[in-house]
């Protein structure tokens, strides 16, 4: 997941209450084997397993979760949050240079020892004893080692230390083992010590070149970061421009940012091999005109792939190494105690949407543990993850940032509707103006006209990260463009852009 960073810190510091009504049962099988009985078993400690297990355990159910790795999981440690604590350094100084008065006191170089040393402690230095405090919080119980299934409703989890256990579950096993960096099969890359997110998040040094092979979200914010921290950066797209599933606009803005600020863009070109003949030395990416671009690291940001290939799936009909395919209530397709949240199931591959899809979960698991009521699976209601198909909200923390809710123009017209862009210029708005000289943007919304109500909006400039939950607000209530004109924006702010965007649909 990539995108909005977990709330582990907070956790550490707000530590909520759970009742549960069940204590586990342990039988014992054998001297090496374990059988414990819970209510839930939630398998990957990340923060949608968090989520899961919060709520099933505010529910009075016993709780297991599962964690090979780190108690906090991808975002915590390898992605969300020590790509913002890279980023942060990076827009604030590009903010800040376009302010009068102070540009010239932030024309130096970043410190990047202090932009990774603040990485460092911002992910605990990949130590989570404070997530595994929280879980302790909640009454949920952690086992550490290998989680499989095992057949229904049963967990196998082989320990650090060879140890095995067999975990039962009453009602519900929960997979939220999120998904991997994939690599791309191409002669001498296994040889060449690619990054993938992990290691571009995770670097000790400032690399003087890099590579990066792909123009979507990870591509994107580590060529901002890697090149405001010194590096010569050459990013390289297979297809026409940054960031394709938004608006064409978005892309073209940052390509332009990143290629003023020094970087390389290429557009249209693949790779085609890879080659590091010293373990220590650079590394040549070959291009499909026969071009060679050395560099001294290169990281391939070219999909992810969900983490079911050694889960066990196949005990229980369902395919190693596929995406898991679920209703709303993330219950798997055919199975009336499986459910796969965030990553998994494909939906959404942002941890905020993971959260959210896990509250939902979490809570349907707990009403049909308790068989009083069916769950409230109609769309938008409490236990239906509906803002998965129409209300995806998305950051991109480059410079500029780039946000993006619902559905493009291009998606709204492809699926039926009858629709209307109408766009705005950010640069116009003296909020904008005010916040930086020479403020570039541009901010679109997607109008249906049959109902007159926002299908999607889109917007790319500095600063617009904070402006997208209004924008969520109004596609996902589905508000009428004639009661958002009495929604006031504050004058001067860059929000004054939705009387702009409302007067340019009402002409």
């Amino acid at each position: 997941m990539w995108g909005i960073a977990p709330d582990n810190r907070a956790r550490r510091r707000a530590i909520p209450t759970a009742h549960v009504a069940r204590a586990h049962t342990y039988h014992q099988t054998d001297p090496m084997t374990e059988t414990v009985e819970y209510d839930v078993v939630v398998v990957g400690a990340g923060p949608v397993g968090e989520n899961v297990a919060d709520r099933a355990a505010a529910a009075g159910l016993s709780v297991a979760v599962v964690e090979s790795e780190l108690v906090g999981g991808e975002c915590s440690y390898w992605a969300c949050m020590p790509s913002k604590a890279l980023l942060r350094p990076a827009i604030a100084r590009a903010d800040a240079r376009k302010v009068p008065g102070l540009r010239g006191a932030v024309q130096g170089p970043l410190d990047a020892g202090a932009v990774l040393a603040h990485r460092d402690a911002y992910v605990s230095h990949w130590k989570d004893d404070g997530q595994v405090d929280w879980l302790d919080s909640i009454g949920a119980r952690l086992h550490r080692g290998h989680g499989r299934l095992d057949g229904d409703r049963r967990v196998t989890v082989e320990g650090p230390g060879g140890e095995r256990q067999v975990l039962t579950a009453r009602h519900a096993v929960a997979l939220c083992t999120g998904s991997r960096a994939v690599l791309p099969d191409l002669p001498g890359l296994a040889d060449a010590r690619p990054w993938t997110s992990r290691e571009a998040t995770g670097a000790k040094e400032v690399p003087d070149r890099l590579v990066v092979v792909g123009g979507g979200v990870v591509g994107t914010e580590m060529a901002t970061a890697w090149q405001a921290l010194g590096s010569r950066v050459t990013v390289l797209v297979r297809g026409r421009g940054l960031l394709p599933r938004m608006e064409p606009f978005v892309g073209e803005h940052i390509a332009d940012a990143l290629t003023e600020a020094g970087a390389d863009v290429r557009t249209g070109v693949s790779v085609t091999a890879v080659e590091r003949p010293h373990p220590t030395g650079p590394v040549t990416v070959v291009l499909d005109d026969g071009e060679r671009v050395e560099a001294d690291e290169v990281l391939f940001a070219t999909g992810r792939a969900p983490r079911t290939d050694d889960l066990g799936l196949d005990t229980v009909g369902l395919e190693p190494g596929s995406w898991l395919s679920v209703d709303d209530t993330c219950l798997v397709e055919g199975s009336d105690w499986l459910y796969a949240v965030g990553d998994v199931n494909h939906r959404a591959l942002l941890t905020h949407q993971g959260k959210y899809q896990a509250r939902i979960a979490g809570a349907a698991i707990g009403v049909r543990a308790d068989g009083a009521a069916p769950p409230d699976t109609g769309a938008w209601g409490a236990h239906a993850a509906t803002a998965d198909h129409a209300a995806v909200p998305q950051v991109v923390f480059s410079d500029p940032e780039a946000a993006s809710v619902g559905l493009t123009l291009a998606e709204a017209e492809a699926a039926g509707h009858r629709v209307r862009a109408v766009d705005q210029d950010l640069a116009a708005v003296a909020g904008a103006g005010l916040y930086a000289d020479g403020y570039r943007g541009r901010a679109r919304m997607v109008v249906d006209l049959e109902r007159e109500i926002l299908l999607g909006v889109t917007l790319v400039g500095p600063a617009v990260g904070e402006l997208l939950h209004s924008a969520t607000i109004a596609v996902t209530a589905e508000v009428p463009i004639a009661r958002l004109w009495h929604a006031v924006p504050a004058y001067p702010t860059i929000s004054e852009v939705w009387l702009r965007l409302l007067e340019g649909y009402r002409g």
